[in-house]
């Protein structure tokens, strides 16, 4: 035990003695030491010794250079000549092998940011050549002489073949995925937005968005969680196992998810399998509700009759717009003809929201033209049309139609948008179920928000009795967000806490979210908060009165709770865009992407961290140099 104990102190003597290089070994024994290294080299073999010590540069300098000693014997001019040589050659040596590591480090940079870009716009890996190709030629314009020569050579070094950028925008997605790892296991609240949909290749896809404040930062953040190819049927038990192991991946605790946001379908809703409820089996307090835009949307179902008329306008522009390629050319033709206020109509996508509002829109404003257009026509299939077009009650509903879908369509635009606060959403909702009062009553008298249906009964009486329908309207948006889990009187106190006068209702509508807050406390706290003056003359939006002026104020529980209202997705409108983002995606590659790859590149599109590139070309020359 002891002889074992007496060799590891005498090699750690040897390994990590601090030994100094001295510089009269260059003149007596042709060594240097190269910067970054504990290896003293030999000038004239540039053989390097495995420890800084006399003995060994003596030894190596004696058995393989006695030629040299005798060539150029010690103190003498020759001698001093020589090694000075030596080491010129060596230092002209060196520069070179720096100076090209920098320049190819400085490539690898450049091929990194230019795959990041080609990421963030959605481009295949191809287009790297051409990136490169573009530089070329803006150089050749701009710069003359040995400048141009010079910086085309770099150019021509930076790396950009489809396979290498391939690597890059996995390298790069790694870094960004890390980063989000590191930034959400800080968060002490999440939120999910779940989504499921089929790509254009008919492969099932599932989403997954995470929204956390980064509080080193002062920020919130919407990034993707994760992207699952779902194999067969579409069923609860596998989005449940696909979300719970994306969030073992990140290490994160369920029980830091406050919310979670999806499409109300079945399979995420469902009483006993649906992904909701089982995750609720582990995390009994987790908050979950129906996307809002979707909520919107159905609110919005019309009656058999409506229904009826709105199948045939679309039918007639679909008659007109892509039955036949030659009768599209002949109604472009005629509109630009007439002077028409379009030169085309628009066909409608049931996957897009605003899509039957803006062909309605689109067709009322040309029905005089399209009317004429018909007429001409000497296909049974446009006789029809013709009468449909000419029956003043029919048009009159197209008319009513036509108006009450533009109101709905700029209530979803509001809805629209990344890093909205469920708040703002419930506002425009909150706004939009007054103005259909207001619209009712206006049915009555003067239709002024009603212009197209105005239009076309000419200022009379109209025909049907359009309040019912929006009666049914207020009904759907009544009984769809009275169930929402935040009540008006919470929603007030996040956006303006200084506007809520019934602190008893406050705090009975928190307590039924939020189970570990404490009424008491909190009524007491937000009577301290209405108090403070200086935040009351300095109160601005509520992500910033939140996150960076309340904390001084000593009001924890209403901190903790405007935190977890702030982190939550209001919609699933991330994931929606995220899957037009990842047809475009697969559209630009024309080929099928494997699902790694899909994810690598949708992460660069949509997330809000950039990589650290300077980093990366770091890790890079270690790899190498291990």
């Amino acid at each position: 035990m002891a002889c074992s104990k007496l060799a590891v102190d005498k090699k750690r003597k040897v390994d990590f003695e601090n030994r100094e290089f001295k510089s009269e070994w260059t003149e007596k024994y042709a060594f240097v030491l190269p910067v970054g290294s504990r290896k003293p080299m030999c000038l004239i073999c540039n053989e390097t010794v495995a420890i800084i010590k006399s003995g060994n540069v003596k030894r190596h300098y004696e058995t393989k250079h006695a030629h040299f000693e005798q060539n150029y014997p010690q103190n003498t001019e020759l001698r001093t000549t020589k090694i000075n040589q030596l080491k010129s050659s060596y230092e002209a040596t060196s520069s070179v092998i720096v100076r090209s590591a920098t320049q190819q480090e400085r490539a690898t940079e450049a091929s990194l940011r230019v795959a990041w870009v080609l990421g963030k716009n959605k481009k295949p890996f191809s287009d790297a050549e051409i990136v490169k190709e573009c530089m070329s030629e803006v150089v050749t314009a701009l710069f003359e002489g040995t400048q141009k020569d010079e910086i085309i050579q770099k150019i021509r070094q930076i790396p950009c073949s489809d396979s290498t950028a391939a690597r890059r925008t996995e390298i790069l997605a790694v870094d960004l995925l890390e980063q989000l790892s590191s930034a959400v296991k800080k968060a002490k609240f999440i939120s999910l937005a779940v989504d499921e949909s089929t790509d254009s290749t008919d492969n099932a896809q599932l989403l997954v968005f995470v929204r956390f404040f980064d509080e080193e930062k002062g920020e919130f953040y919407e990034d993707v969680l994760g992207l699952t190819n779902l194999h067969g049927h579409t069923r609860g038990d596998g989005i449940y196992e696909a979300v719970t192991q994306m969030l073992r991946d990140r290490e994160i605790d369920l029980k830091h998810v406050v919310s979670i946001a999806t499409d109300g379908a079945p399979c995420m809703i469902g009483r006993e399998r649906g992904l909701v409820s089982r995750l609720r089996a582990h995390h009994p307090d987790l908050m979950a509700y129906h996307c809002i835009i979707h909520q919107m949307v159905l609110c919005a179902s019309l009656g058999e009759k409506y229904s009826e008329v709105m199948t045939t306008v679309m039918k007639l522009v679909h008659y007109l717009r892509a039955s036949s390629a030659l009768q599209h050319r002949l109604l472009r033709s005629f509109l630009v003809e007439v002077n028409a206020t379009f030169d085309d109509l628009l066909l409608q996508n049931n996957v897009r929201w605003l899509s039957k509002g803006k062909v309605l829109e689109r067709f009322w404003a040309l029905r005089k033209e399209l009317e004429t257009f018909l007429l001409d026509q000497k296909s049974a299939k446009a006789k029809p049309f013709v009468d449909f077009m000419k029956n003043e009650e029919e048009m009159e509903v197209v008319a009513f139609l036509t108006d009450i879908t533009s109101h709905l369509n700029d209530l979803n635009l509001k809805l629209q948008g990344k890093n909205s606060t469920v708040c703002d959403l419930m506002s425009a909702v909150r706004a939009f179920q007054r103005k259909l009062e207001v619209f009712k009553c206006d049915l009555q008298q003067n239709l002024l928000h009603f212009p197209r249906l105005l239009d076309q009964t000419a200022g009379k009486h109209h025909r049907h009795n359009y309040a019912e329908f929006l009666e049914k309207l207020i009904t759907n948006f009544q009984t769809r967000f009275e169930d929402f889990p935040l009540g008006k009187q919470v929603l007030l106190c996040i956006e303006n806490p200084f506007l809520v006068k019934s602190i008893a209702e406050f705090s009975t509508e928190a307590m039924k979210v939020f189970p570990w807050a404490n009424a008491a406390t909190l009524q007491t706290e937000l009577i301290e908060l209405q108090e403070n003056l200086a935040l009351q003359e300095s109160h601005c939006d509520p992500v910033t009165f939140w996150t960076k002026m309340v904390y001084a104020a000593g009001v924890p529980l209403l901190q903790k709770m405007a935190l977890q209202i702030l982190t939550m997705f209001p919609s699933t409108y991330c994931c929606e865009s995220a899957f037009s983002t990842m047809n475009m995606v697969k559209n630009a590659y024309r080929s099928t992407l494997t699902n790694e790859h899909l994810h690598q590149c949708l992460r660069l599109a949509l997330t809000p961290f950039k990589p650290k590139f300077k980093q990366l070309v770091a890790q890079r020359r270690c790899h190498l140099s291990h």
